[in-house]
């Protein structure tokens, strides 16, 4: 079990991130998975951060419910339900509050059947915390541990393709103060699975004048699809697994700040493409 603390491996995680993208690639036009194969799947998590110190969450496995071919060789364990764990899961505690400004964290990268997959499902074990003020407090996590959280897929998985998705973890909206100084952890998470996904990366500049770190929330619509992330320590910024269209961007400092909100239109992101929507002075 490992715990993720370090720079340098978060500086390796971008790059490799941004090279391998959210996509899905090929030239076949058929609309029917091919059958009998299998594709690569990857998934990665991230996180919009909540206002904690730290935010511990324990993986334990990553499984994916396919339908696919019988005969078909794959690498993991079905279980009678039909649900594959993933092979070489990185299990282990990671500290969601680490996985920002486009950080992210590879959890598997496996060989599954091609076909009809349905859900991907999350299993997490017993050291799940949450630190405030400096005081470690226990998450309670029932439903995660007995069947994992499952998040809605409903992709064909065509043979020989490579597909990445991301699990957004909204960290401010995952936990629930219970009010006896207890937390419970009630997941939402972001599944961006879309084959023509873009990027929308940036920075975000504060006046000289403020000498202390302001975070923003930066998001973009297009009245239909919003999607949101925090700045890290130094401004910078990624929205992931946008779909192709044009949007409006907003960046909302913290109200501490007495900055204004900073708004951006027309903000056009293509297929499979990053957007660098540059510095940002509020």
């Amino acid at each position: 079990m490992h715990y993720l603390k370090n720079g340098t491996l978060k500086s390796l995680m971008v790059a490799t991130f941004i090279a391998l993208g959210l996509t899905s690639c090929s030239d076949d036009d058929s609309s029917e998975a091919a059958m009998g194969g299998n594709a690569n799947v990857t998934v990665r998590l991230t996180d919009a951060p909540g206002d904690y110190d730290e935010v511990n969450i324990d993986v334990q496995d990553v499984q994916v419910m396919v339908e696919a071919d019988a005969e078909t060789e794959v690498e993991g364990d079905a279980d009678a339900e039909g649900w594959v764990s993933l092979e070489d899961v990185q299990t282990g505690v990671y500290d969601l509050l680490e996985l920002t400004g486009g950080i992210s964290q590879i959890l598997a990268d496996s060989e599954v059947p091609a076909g009809y997959a349905s859900q991907i499902r999350l299993v997490l074990g017993t050291e799940n915390t949450v630190v405030v003020n400096g005081e470690s407090k226990p998450l309670n996590t029932p439903s995660a541990q007995q069947s994992g959280l499952k998040l809605q897929l409903n992709k064909e998985l065509e043979e020989g393709e490579n597909y990445a998705f991301l699990l957004d973890f909204d960290v401010e909206e995952s936990i629930v103060a219970t009010g006896n100084g207890s937390y419970n952890l009630k997941p939402v998470i972001r599944l961006s699975a879309e084959a023509d996904a873009g990027m929308v990366v940036g920075s975000v500049i504060v006046p000289e004048t403020i000498e202390t770190n302001v975070q923003s929330l930066v998001k973009i619509t297009d009245g239909s699809i919003t999607i949101s992330a925090y700045t890290d320590a130094s401004g910078n910024f990624a929205l992931n697994g946008v779909p192709a269209g044009t949007y409006d961007l907003e960046v909302v400092p913290e109200v501490a700040s007495g900055l204004t909100v900073f708004a951006v239109s027309d903000v056009e992101v293509k297929p499979n493409e990053t957007t660098d929507v540059g510095e940002l002075e509020l």
